[in-house]
């Protein structure tokens, strides 16, 4: 992916929009980018707890808006991967109080001035002025799904406000696949996922229980040092926006039940 500037969204709450933004964060800045992550989601800001960085917070992105501290100050410095920061969000404010206007020359400001290579927005779920403050400095979006019909329809209204909005490269990451399912008939497959919202797929992230381990003790699991499928997807996901040509992982592709949803999305 050529963007800089990435929001992770969905439109949909709980599939997974924070953990990929801690794990693409992390595995982005162990392949040697300076990596911004920012959490957008005032009131709710979670990233901070995800990543095990909450003990550190002393300002927040509405600090740095509301200019009572420097953006120096309000980032967090990852000290277990070099060149991975936190920006995060005020547990405190509502969400009028972030400007989309002001929250993109933050980004600017992080991009051109900070020196950093790439900056992930955790965007808050739903469509309503969070998501667009989320979305105001895109370039480019990880569309979150999960493989069932409920999250495929949020993410399908998602990517068409994301294009409205003018950001043009957006990527698919189907995340807590379990192929057994999917070979019942019981879950979406990928290739039904993907026909339907008819993105680039970047990711395949299967059903992992370590991730909810790693979410506990707030370690982004391509940190740890257990290897689990997960964590390597996650890596890989990384790669991917890097440019690498990097192999899909092999979850026994099968046959979904695209028949039974079709409708739902007018025959698409």
């Amino acid at each position: 992916m050529e963007a800089r500037a990435i929001v992770v969204t969905s439109g949909k709450g709980g599939v997974g929009k924070t953990t990929t933004t801690a794990n693409v964060g992390a595995a982005l800045a162990r392949e040697g980018e300076k990596v911004a992550v920012i959490d957008v989601d005032v009131g709710l800001r979670n990233l901070d707890v995800v990543m095990g960085l909450e003990g550190r917070v002393v300002f927040d992105l509405i600090d740095v808006l509301e200019g009572r501290c420097k953006m120096r100050q309000a980032l967090i410095r990852d000290k277990r991967v070099e060149n991975l920061y936190l920006l995060p969000a005020s547990q405190t404010k509502d969400k009028d109080a972030l400007d989309p206007k002001i929250f993109r020359a933050v980004v600017k400001h992080l991009l051109e001035d900070e020196g950093f290579d790439r900056v992930l927005i955790d965007s808050p779920a739903g469509i309503e002025r969070g998501f667009q403050t989320a979305a105001a400095p895109a370039e480019g979006a990880l569309v979150v799904v999960n493989p069932e019909v409920s999250s495929v329809r949020d993410a399908d209204r998602i990517i068409g406000m994301l294009e409205a909005q003018g950001v043009s490269e957006n990527r698919l990451i189907v995340n807590r696949l379990r192929p057994k399912m999917v070979k019942r008939g019981d879950m979406l497959g990928v290739d039904d996922v993907q026909e339907i919202l008819g993105l680039p797929l970047i990711g395949i992230v299967p059903e992992d229980e370590a991730i909810l381990v790693s979410t506990n003790v707030g370690e982004p699991i391509v940190i740890r040092k257990e290897r689990t499928a997960a964590g390597k997807e996650f890596r890989n996901i990384a790669r991917r926006i890097r440019g690498e040509d990097v192999p899909f992982p092999d979850l026994d592709p099968a046959f979904g039940f695209w028949g039974t949803v079709r409708k739902i999305f007018g025959g698409r």
